[in-house]
C-alpha cells in the first residue's frame, strides 16, 4: 500500500530542500514527501495523484510565490484532495493574510518563517493535523463491510454505531451495488445465524474495491521524486485497482442475489462482514461491541469515581479525575462524545480557530481519558441506582453492578420526539433525531428537511449543503437569529442551497416503508403543503435521561436534576442530607452524587460549558472524599 503524501511548494529551493529535508526525518516512515518549486508544478502533480487515486494528507505552500501565491494554490487545490490539511508558510508581516485564509482557503494554521528548531515549531503543529488526517483517512479498504439497505432501520442503527464509535466500515447497498448482493448471498447459503464463516477470501478480495457509496479512499501513484519545473512529477505505474470478486455481475439467482428485494425480510438484513471472512446477521450492540473490541464490562466492582455519561461533561471530569489520582470508570450507553459528537462542526470552541467537528473533539478527549487510565464501557447503560452509605451503586443494562464513593452523572439530554400521527415507524427510514451524519453523503441531489432553530440545526444544515440539492431549515419561530449564534446564521445565509422558512412546522408525514413526503404548515397564513422529501431531520427540545434515578435523586418537573443551592428551600436541605454542611454547588440531593452538563436543572447548553461544569465536580469529589 503506497503512503500517503505530504506535499511542499515553495519557489525558493534552500527553503524547499530544508523543509523535505525536515519533513523525511520525522515522517518517512509513514508518509512519502514530495516537493515542487511553483503553484503551477504542484497543481500538475496533484492532478496525476489524484488519477492516481493517491492520498494527500498534507499541503504546505509558501505564501510568496510569484505568479500563484500560497493561498490562490491551496484554494484550486482543495477540490483535487478536499481532506488533504492545508498549511500555509508566511513571514512574520504576512500574518494578517494568513489568518484571512482561514476562511477563504479553509487552511487548517499557518506557520512563521524560520520554522527552527523543528522539534518545537514544525513536527507539534504538523503532529497535532496529521493525527486529524489520520483519524478519518480511509485506506484501501481490509475491515469492516457492511450489507443493508438505505432506508432499513436497523442497518441504519448499525452504521450509526459504528460510526459513532469511530470503527472504519465499508457501506455497500443492496439495492445499488451487485457486490453487496454478492455477499449477501454467500451469508444466506453459508449460514443465518450470528457468528457465521461468510467463506470469502480476505482483504485483497472484493472488499477491496470501493464503490460509489463507500467510504474507503485509496492510495496508490507517486514516488517520492520532486515534481519537476519543465514536466510533470515522476511516477511510478500504479497497481490496477482491485477488481471486485463478482465482476460486477449480479449474484447468482439460485441464491436470490440477483433481486434486491429478495433480501428486504426482516432476518436478513443487515448483515455485517469482517476482516477474517466471518459475518453476524442483524447483529446487537453488543455483539458488535464485542467485535471491534470495546468494552462493556468493567474490571473492578469498586472505584473511586464513576461517571454516567461520556459526553463533553464526563470526558472532562473523567480526565480530572483520573489525573489526580483517582480511579475512574465512565459508562455511555451509546458513544463517547454524546450529542456533541454527532456535530458536523463546532466552530466557537476556544483553541479552534478553524474549527473542529464533535467527532474529533470526542476522539481527543477519549485519547486524553484513556492515557490517564479512564476505564469506559460503551455501549453500557446505567438502569438504576441505590445508596448503602457510604457506597453509591449502580445497576448497569446486563445486570451486573459498580459502586464508588462519588457519582458524577452526566448524561446530557436527547432531542424530543416529534409529536405527528405515524412518525414512530418511519424513524430511522427516512425520518432521524440528529444529526445523522453517515446519511449525509446517501442525501446527494435530493431535497433535505431540517427541523429546529438552534445550534445543532445550523451545523447540520452547513454539513449537508455539501451533498443535497437543497437544505431546507423549518424553524417554529419568527427569526432564526434568537436560537443560534451569529457565525452560523451568516453562514447559512451565505449558502446558496440553504433555504429557511419561519413560523413553520411540520404537521404530517406520508410514506409507507420509508419517507415519501411531509406536510409543512405556516403559521402566518395557515396554509399546509405537502412536500416531496426522502429525509427529514429532527433537532428540537432536549429531554434528560434520568428515569433510572427516579426516587433517589431529586429532579425538577422535567427531569432535570437540581444541584446546588436549587436543593435549598425555605432555608431546609433535602430529605436524606445526612452531612453536617451544605451541598456543594454541583452536588445533587445525595451527598456525594454530583451533576454536570446539559442534565443539570439551569444549566447553558454548550460544549464549553458542559467541559467546565465536569471539570470543576472533581473539585467537589476530593472534598467529598476527604470527609468520608
Amino acid at each position: 500500500m503506497a503512503k500517503p503524501v505530504l506535499f511542499t511548494i515553495d519557489d525558493d529551493p534552500e527553503v524547499l530542500r530544508a523543509l523535505e529535508r525536515d519533513l523525511r526525518q520525522q515522517y518517512a516512515a509513514r508518509f512519502r514527501v514530495m516537493r515542487a518549486g511553483s503553484g503551477a508544478s504542484a497543481l500538475g502533480a496533484l492532478r496525476q495523484l489524484r488519477d492516481r487515486q493517491s492520498a494527500v494528507a498534507l499541503l504546505l505552500a509558501d505564501q510568496r510565490m510569484p505568479h500563484m501565491s500560497g493561498v490562490e494554490l491551496l484554494e484550486q487545490a482543495m477540490p483535487l484532495f478536499p481532506d488533504a490539511k492545508r498549511v500555509l508558510l508566511t513571514a512574520y508581516a504576512e500574518t494578517d493574510a494568513a489568518i484571512r485564509a482561514i476562511n477563504s482557503a479553509h487552511v487548517d494554521y499557518y506557520l512563521l518563517k524560520p520554522w527552527d528548531p523543528p522539534a518545537e515549531r514544525l513536527y507539534p503543529v504538523l503532529d497535532d493535523l496529521l493525527d486529524d488526517w489520520l483519524a478519518t483517512y480511509r485506506p484501501p479498504f481490509e475491515g469492516v463491510r457492511v450489507v443493508g439497505h438505505r432506508w432499513s432501520p436497523r442497518s441504519f442503527e448499525v452504521r450509526d454505531f459504528l460510526a459513532r464509535h469511530q470503527v472504519p466500515y465499508q457501506w455497500l447497498d443492496i439495492e445499488t451495488d451487485p457486490e453487496a448482493r454478492r455477499l449477501a448471498t454467500v451469508a444466506a447459503r453459508d449460514g443465518n445465524g450470528n457468528g457465521g464463516t461468510a467463506g470469502v477470501a480476505g482483504p485483497d478480495s472484493a472488499a477491496g474495491s470501493a464503490g460509489p457509496d463507500s467510504d474507503a479512499t485509496s492510495a496508490a501513484g507517486a514516488d517520492d521524486a520532486p515534481a519537476q519545473e519543465a514536466g510533470p512529477p515522476a511516477v511510478e505505474p500504479s497497481a490496477p485497482a482491485p477488481q471486485s470478486a463478482g465482476g460486477g455481475a449480479a449474484a447468482p439467482e439460485s441464491a436470490g442475489g440477483g433481486d434486491a428485494a429478495a433480501w428486504s425480510p426482516a432476518g436478513r438484513l443487515p448483515v455485517v462482514f469482517f476482516a477474517d471472512g466471518s459475518f453476524l446477521v442483524e447483529p446487537t450492540r453488543a455483539q458488535l461491541a464485542e467485535r471491534v473490541g470495546l468494552r462493556t464490562r468493567a474490571e473492578s466492582r469498586f472505584y473511586d469515581l464513576i461517571i454516567v455519561g461520556g459526553g463533553p461533561a464526563g470526558l472532562a471530569a473523567a480526565v480530572y479525575g483520573a489525573s489526580e489520582g483517582l480511579r475512574t470508570l465512565i459508562v455511555e450507553r451509546d458513544a463517547p462524545g454524546g450529542q456533541a459528537g454527532t456535530s458536523s462542526r463546532i466552530e466557537n470552541y476556544l483553541g479552534f480557530p478553524a474549527g473542529l467537528s464533535g467527532a474529533d473533539l470526542a476522539r481527543r478527549a477519549v485519547t486524553q481519558a484513556q492515557r490517564f487510565g479512564v476505564e469506559i464501557l460503551t455501549p453500557q447503560e446505567a438502569t438504576g441506582l441505590r445508596r448503602e452509605d457510604p457506597y453509591r451503586i449502580i445497576t448497569l443494562s446486563d445486570g451486573s453492578e459498580v459502586s464508588c464513593h462519588a457519582l458524577v452523572v452526566a448524561t446530557g439530554v436527547s432531542y424530543r420526539k416529534l409529536a405527528v400521527p405515524g412518525i414512530d415507524r418511519l424513524t430511522d427510514a427516512g425520518v432521524y433525531y440528529g444529526a445523522a451524519m453517515t446519511e449525509a453523503i446517501s442525501c446527494k441531489g435530493e431535497d433535505v428537511y431540517l427541523v429546529g432553530g438552534a445550534n445543532s440545526a445550523g451545523q447540520a444544515a452547513m454539513y449537508f449543503a455539501r451533498y443535497a440539492r437543497r437544505v431546507v431549515i423549518l424553524v417554529r419561530g419568527d427569526s432564526l437569529a434568537k436560537g443560534m449564534s451569529r457565525y452560523l446564521v451568516d453562514q447559512i445565509g451565505q449558502t446558496p442551497n440553504i433555504e429557511v422558512r419561519l413560523r413553520a412546522s411540520v404537521t404530517g408525514v406520508h410514506g409507507g416503508e420509508t419517507l415519501e413526503a411531509i406536510d409543512v404548515a405556516d403559521a402566518a397564513s395557515g396554509a399546509v403543503e405537502t412536500l416531496p422529501t426522502r429525509s427529514l431531520f429532527i433537532f428540537i427540545g432536549a429531554e434528560p435521561r434520568t428515569a433510572w434515578l427516579e426516587g433517589v435523586v431529586e429532579r425538577d418537573a422535567h427531569g432535570f436534576l437540581l444541584a446546588g443551592t436549587d436543593l435549598v428551600r425555605d432555608g431546609k436541605l433535602p430529605a436524606g442530607w445526612n452531612v453536617d454542611r451544605q451541598p456543594f454547588l454541583l452536588e445533587a440531593s445525595v451527598p456525594g452524587i454530583f451533576v454536570a452538563g446539559d442534565v443539570r436543572h439551569g444549566s447553558v447548553k454548550r460544549v464549553a460549558s458542559g467541559v467546565g461544569e465536569g471539570s470543576i465536580t472533581v473539585s467537589f469529589v476530593h472534598q467529598h472524599l476527604a470527609r468520608l
